[in-house]
């Protein structure tokens, strides 16, 4: 039997088209009816077989409560190929869109959203489907930008990344020894300089003498680059009581070696172990049967730090992650891939490029791809 719905209990939802025409078109910048964006067809880590760049996706439009921002820039992470190999959520089966963030101008908006929005501001989002020439993004979601800068998007997943694990789970104070791994890259460079705000001394590992300098450039007290030096041994040597915090993205034997190196009551973030991504498994061995009794004998802890699980705090972390960056305070490295050997990445179909270029260890900061304006514009 069908169950009656009494008259009033489901609002209308506002669907004002008109409304909606008036702002599609920004400032002489008309909204092309498809798009290109990149589409897992099956699910493999290996990106350049998962994933697809279709030219002829609808563009979307926005809902009530909806901006649609035409995309300037679109930012590169190590979980890209976790996404694309179905790891963070089983039931979902392709085709489906892939990238986690980016920034871009709201070129056409819902009527509820219109409340604190308008077209033509600048804002910046974390969801996933980021790697399209539009998207629809919830104005909730979205964060209100001063302008259009790749170095605002190095903030939504890996500054906010390192300011939340770091607040929440390093209890950093002064003189504590920090080692930051991958720390020249998206999310070390913030942990790096976080740590170093606390007061602390900060170790870096990288992989070249440039990542090394760009790490000195920073506030980094002692990069080690492990191409070169040895990198159990230096800690041994340099730092024979351990370090007290971890703050790890790499795993494999990297993570053996930072456990090997804890402090008593040391602590060890993992936020990552990228050096697995690329395996059929997501993982790297690590010397697990001998953890419980390293973590025992040093009253030491492991807590992982995924950002999803703290979104409560991501607003906050924004603003002042954001304030830190625009009064010049934070050092935002951004990597267009300029130094690339097929030079910067630009359009939807460098994005294979740009995450090769990851998995290579090339970067220095994170790695972002621009999209030029494909449309008319008079700006």
């Amino acid at each position: 039997m069908m169950e009656l719905i009494p008259s009033g209990a489901r609002p209308r939802p506002i669907l004002d088209m008109s409304y909606s025409r008036h702002f599609l078109d920004f400032q002489g910048s008309s909204i092309p009816s498809s798009m290109k964006k990149l589409v897992v067809t099956k699910l493999n880590s290996n990106f350049r077989e998962a994933v697809a760049l279709r030219q002829d996706a609808p563009v979307p439009l926005p809902g009530d409560g909806d901006l649609l921002v035409r995309k300037r820039f679109i930012g590169i992470n190590a979980s890209d190929i976790n996404y694309s190999a179905g790891r963070y959520d089983t039931s979902v089966k392709p085709p489906f869109d892939v990238g986690f963030e980016g920034i871009g101008d709201v070129v056409a908006l819902g009527l509820s959203a219109s409340a604190r929005y308008t077209v033509g501001q600048a804002v910046a989002y974390m969801a996933p489907g980021s790697f399209a020439e539009y998207t629809v993004v919830p104005a909730k979601q979205a964060v209100l930008l001063p302008s259009v800068k790749p170095e605002f998007l190095t903030l939504m997943l890996s500054g906010a990344t390192a300011y939340i694990s770091l607040k929440e789970l390093g209890e950093l104070t002064e003189g504590k020894k920090v080692l930051v791994t991958a720390a020249s890259g998206g999310t070390g460079q913030f942990a790096v300089q976080l740590s170093k705000k606390a007061k602390c001394h900060v170790i870096g590992t990288c992989s070249s003498d440039e990542k090394a300098d760009f790490l000195k450039s920073i506030g980094c007290d002692h990069p080690i680059n492990y191409k070169t030096e040895n990198l159990g041994a230096v800690l041994r040597r340099d730092y024979p009581e351990g370090v007290d915090v971890v703050y790890e993205s790499v795993g494999g034997k990297m993570f053996d070696l930072a456990v090997n190196s804890l402090a008593t009551k040391g602590r060890l973030i993992v936020i990552g172990f990228i050096s697995g991504y690329q395996n059929p498994t997501g993982l790297q061995p690590i010397k697990a049967e001998m953890l419980p009794a390293k973590l025992l004998k040093k009253s030491a802890s492991i807590q992982g730090f995924f950002l999803n699980h703290y979104l409560s705090e991501y607003k906050m972390a924004m603003q002042h992650l954001l304030t830190m960056c625009e009064s010049g305070e934070l050092v935002c490295e951004v990597d267009l891939g300029d130094m690339s050997p097929e030079g910067k990445f630009t359009g939807l179909e460098s994005v294979f490029r740009a995450i090769d270029y990851m998995y290579m260890g090339k970067n220095i900061g994170k790695i972002v791809v621009e999209l030029p304006n494909s449309v008319n514009s008079k700006l």
